[in-house]
């Protein structure tokens, strides 16, 4: 008796991270539009990026890029 409850205690922790770490898709994937602007931006040819490199090569947000007026 004395051995099945660390024995059971073990299985259920496991059961427990097992039932925590589930398998299934990213809710939302990096590759897609984000909003329906974006989208819109997308089809016309007008998207520009979130983020762009610096010159260290660290991804950074492109403000620059996304607050200029679009020309023509």
């Amino acid at each position: 008796m004395r051995m099945r409850r660390p024995l059971l205690a073990i299985v259920l922790a496991a059961v427990a991270v097992g039932c925590g770490t589930g398998c299934q898709k990213v809710l939302f994937p990096s590759d897609l539009p984000r909003n329906q602007f974006e989208t819109h931006d997308r089809m016309r040819q007008r998207y520009v990026p979130l983020e762009e490199p610096d010159v260290f090569g660290n991804p950074q947000p492109a403000l620059r890029a996304r607050l200029t007026q679009p020309t023509g």
